[in-house]
């Protein structure tokens, strides 16, 4: 038997997954590290902590598999977008990463628009917003010149494990696209934007595809994580595409919707010059010469983690779920807005925060839930939406992560977006499309698209209900309410925030 691995370098665990030729996931294993929230707004993470627990969840993979390691062929990576990594020279971390939700950069986002302004968008296809790396890179030449002065490179999240594991730098075009500082239609450096805020190019490592190979693991790396030196490194691609992978979005027309900690919907997009005037983000693939549109709902699984955590701490998720089965549509009149993290699609606001709006003594706690649910559902319309008024059909959409456990809330997609909702019959996201980089980059398919065919089976679909997907579309217009009538409470509150 041979093998490849998928490693999924998250914002709260990596995971790896071991996967063989059929695409069955023999063996997968998760190791968790911590967030840091030194100020309010931001979000860092220690570097070296990926490395180490990736390291750990190789090795426990290997062993608990009893996978030969000479029968695994390759690994590749998928990851965290955006977070800023600075190494010098010798390869040396500068300060902690700064991750995607943190959003201490809105001084800096006005900055790049006031600078670049028409040229943002023809450029980099995407709008100025906190998360992106670019922002982070402007924060620390303001505030910690003596840091980016000592920056040979910046690196994003798994580029920089990868470099750890291989010895090489690399950042592949769907993670780059991500940044601000490529070109996504000509997929090089933008030496435009990057003078525009006296950024030398040397600080960007060199592009490569997704499936391209980078090198093999060093030898104390091999020992440490129970493979081999020869195990062959792939570049790997950010979170979102690996995600799209892993669910098969590979051609025109396909379009799934990923909820983890933050939310996803994404479309495949051949056309590169689709004008989406900012509205959505526009990155390249990890398929070669292809791209997405996605739309992102920043606090979606965040928001019912935060709910569960805050209101019903001794009940699991499950428990928690188990009577919004019995709660009608719509919840009784409740409605969840998930900006407790502010906003990203449609409304890319750092200030905005959420709410519930239309409680009553009626309501329960089943209520409450069930409202949470549709809350990050019906922002995740909003980003369905404008695909569809991009030009696109939805008529199918693929559900992958944490909303596709629960058969309520897949069924409360379909009624929501008005769409079939399909459930993979093995849904292990990133992971999964990272496995199939190394896979195809192993040279086990002459495609992505063969090896989707080979590695994705569809399980189960959910058709819209016809009643509740009017209902739903009156309430979803209620709910685009909010944010304009709430947006300027919310600003006045900001002095108060601690």
């Amino acid at each position: 038997m041979k093998y490849v691995i998928g490693v999924d370098l998250g914002t709260s665990a990596v995971k790896t997954v071991l996967v063989n030729p059929q695409g069955e996931v023999v063996h997968e294993h998760s190791e968790a590290y911590p967030l840091s929230r030194p100020e309010p707004g931001w979000s860092e993470q220690n570097p070296e902590d990926w490395v180490d627990k990736t390291l750990v969840s190789l090795r426990r993979l290997m062993e608990k598999s009893s996978a030969d390691p000479q029968e695994v062929e390759g690994l590749s990576f998928s990851g965290q977008m955006h977070g800023l990594v600075l190494v010098d020279a010798e390869g040396k971390v500068l300060r902690p990463a700064i991750l995607w939700n943190d959003t201490r950069t809105t001084a800096q986002c006005r900055k790049i628009e006031n600078t670049l302004e028409s040229k943002l968008l023809s450029i980099a296809k995407n709008r100025a917003l906190e998360g992106f790396t670019l922002p982070k890179i402007l924060w620390v030449q303001e505030n910690e010149p003596d840091i980016l002065s000592q920056a040979s490179l910046f690196l994003l999240p798994k580029d920089y494990v990868r470099y750890r594991l291989s010895g090489e730098y690399a950042m592949d075009y769907s993670d780059a696209a991500g940044t601000l500082l490529l070109d996504v239609s000509g997929k090089t450096w933008s030496q435009d934007i990057a003078a525009a805020f006296d950024l030398p190019l040397s600080l960007c490592p060199p592009l490569v595809e997704s499936f391209d190979q980078t090198g093999t693991l060093l030898p104390d790396i091999a020992e440490a994580s129970g493979l081999l030196p020869s195990t062959k490194v792939f570049a790997g691609g950010a979170d979102n595409a690996c995600g799209a992978i892993g669910a098969g979005i590979l051609q025109e027309g396909q379009t799934m919707c990923s909820i983890g900690t933050s939310g996803v919907v994404l479309s495949f997009e051949s056309r590169k010059e689709l004008e989406v005037d900012g509205k959505l983000h526009f990155f390249n693939h990890s398929e070669k010469d292809a791209y997405y549109v996605m739309g992102v709902t920043l606090a979606a699984g965040h928001s019912l983690t935060w709910f569960k955590e805050t209101f019903a701490k001794e009940k699991s998720f499950d428990e928690l779920l188990e009577g919004i089965g019995s709660i009608p549509a719509g919840s009784s009149g409740l409605l969840f807005t998930p900006y407790i993290s502010g906003e990203r699609t449609p409304h890319p606001d750092a200030d905005i925060r959420g709410s519930f709006i239309g409680m009553d003594s009626g309501h329960t706690l089943s209520h409450f839930a069930r409202a949470v649910l549709e809350g990050i559902t019906f922002s995740l319309r909003e980003s369905i939406d404008i695909v569809r008024e991009s030009g696109k059909e939805i008529h199918e959409v693929v559900a992958i992560g944490g909303g596709a456990r629960n058969e309520t809330w897949l069924q409360m997609q379909a009624d929501i977006f008005n769409a079939t909702i399909i459930k993979l019959e093995s849904e292990q996201g990133p992971a999964m499309g990272a496995a199939m980089l190394a896979a195809y980059g192993c040279g086990w398919f002459p495609s992505l698209t063969d090896c989707a065919k080979a590695f994705i089976r569809p399980a189960k679909t959910y058709a819209p209900n016809a009643e509740r997907a009017e209902l739903y579309s009156g309430l979803f217009s209620l709910y685009q309410e909010v944010y304009s009538q709430t947006r300027e409470l919310n600003r006045k509150l900001v002095p108060y925030r601690n």
